[in-house]
């Protein structure tokens, strides 16, 4: 069953004649102000997506929390968390981010991978809902914490996902404690008297078919019901964003609609009303981002023109890392011949931002746009070739604020020690 809904690609900013405008400000005043290469975040597309989620799902007690992985700047978390929304974290550096931001330990929840037992003691410490997916770390806070509350992360061996590498629910991931493994930590819960009050699953990202939910969620309602004292149960999350014109995207609607009957019906199995949690990280973020760099330089081969801008891969690796799309406007030319392209960067690797790309025609000095920069865009930024990161903006309310400023020689030195 696939329930997914072609869109019209939903473009945050306006194009009004020959000029883009975000929330009536008009996108070369604000790089005029700021500079490239930027990063810019409009918060009234990600009130749109809580929103919306919030609409789609029809069940007593809703608990949405976002991934903060995606996008981690401590002003977006502070409007996020205005909007009623929790946090996902899954370090304890993400923790401390998320109390600075003004969340209390009961809105987050902790789900790390493969940490020591120094960090899950610290995130125990502080008080916040932490998540299991390794038996061992069950059995020792068992010994060590036995009053704390435990949500366990299921791995439902179900593959989904846009591809291999943000597919995490298989048989051979290693996120979550295996399904096949059950018999042992309901022993462990039995013999520790642990304390468990959710269940969590986290299949993949983009996933289209709604089918993997409700084959999860199955999987996931048979092993509750061997957990008396449930509070919660957490689908993670993986809902699919537009990327291009016409692209298809996760029907949002369709999978609340879906997963809420599916939920309500298994509480009244359970006996009782438990709070259903979503954890969305792209899906609230990726579209109220966009990425401006200047163009540096057109260089032509005997057969490829070349469009190189002042950043790379060290700002934006998503496709050379995932493959993935990001549509490209020409900012300064927008209504411009298209021509063939290949968007590449400044790094001393192969960066390619995009290739053979139709693009209104570019030359240099002008300001490109990349769509869909909100997620997983900066938060996995470097300073390779020790280049600077960039800055970021945040339009909010019509106004523009500086929210990050772009570093300098003074940040790369900052920790390094001079002995010679």
């Amino acid at each position: 069953m696939f329930l997914f809904t072609f869109v019209e690609f939903n473009f945050y900013m306006d194009l009004i004649e020959d000029q883009y405008f975000i929330q009536g400000i008009p996108v070369l005043d604000i790089i005029k102000e700021y500079g490239t290469p930027i990063y810019v975040y409009d918060t009234q597309i990600i009130e749109r997506q809580i929103n919306r989620l919030k609409s789609a799902f029809h069940v007593d007690k809703l608990g949405i929390h976002f991934a903060c992985k995606a996008l981690n700047n401590i002003n977006i978390l502070k409007f996020i968390k205005s909007c009623d929304v929790g946090l996902d974290t899954v370090s304890i550096q993400e923790i401390w981010l998320g109390l600075k931001a003004g969340f209390t330990p009961d809105q987050i929840i902790y789900t790390p991978n493969c940490v020591g037992v120094d960090e899950i003691e610290m995130a125990l410490k502080l008080g916040v809902q932490i998540n299991v997916d390794h038996i061992e770390t069950l059995e020792y806070i068992g010994h060590h914490y036995p009053d704390s509350k435990i949500c366990i992360r299921i791995n439902p061996h179900v593959m989904a996902g846009g591809n291999e590498k943000i597919s995490v629910g298989h048989i051979d991931s290693k996120f979550g404690i295996s399904i096949y493994q059950l018999p042992l930590v309901i022993r462990l819960v039995q013999t520790l008297k642990l304390n468990i009050n959710g269940l969590h699953m986290h299949t993949g990202s983009d996933i289209l078919d709604a089918g993997v939910f409700t084959l999860a969620s199955q999987i996931l309602f048979d092993a509750a019901l061997k957990f008396p004292d449930l509070e919660f149960i957490d689908f993670g999350s993986g809902l699919k964003v537009p990327y291009q014109t016409d692209d298809v995207s996760t029907d949002i609607e369709e999978v609340g609609e879906l997963l809420s009957n599916s939920f309500n019906e298994f509480c009244n199995q359970y006996g009782r009303k438990l709070k259903l949690y979503f954890e969305p990280g792209k899906y609230l973020v990726s579209e109220s981002g966009m990425f401006f760099v200047k163009t540096n330089v057109i260089k032509q081969t005997p057969s490829t023109v070349f469009a190189g801008v002042d950043s790379g891969l060290n700002h934006l690796i998503r496709p050379m890392f995932y493959g993935s799309y990001h549509q490209i406007l020409n900012i300064s030319n927008p209504k411009g011949r298209p021509r063939i392209y290949n968007v590449v960067g400044y790094i001393c690797e192969t960066d390619t931002f995009a290739s053979n790309r139709a693009i209104s025609e570019i030359h240099p000095n002008d300001i490109l746009g990349f769509k869909n920069a909100g997620a997983y865009c900066f938060s996995m930024a470097s300073n390779y070739n020790s280049r600077f990161r960039p800055a970021e903006v945040m339009i909010h309310e019509g106004k523009h604020y500086m929210i990050r400023e772009r570093e300098s020689i003074e940040d790369l030195l900052k920790n390094q020690i001079e002995v010679l």
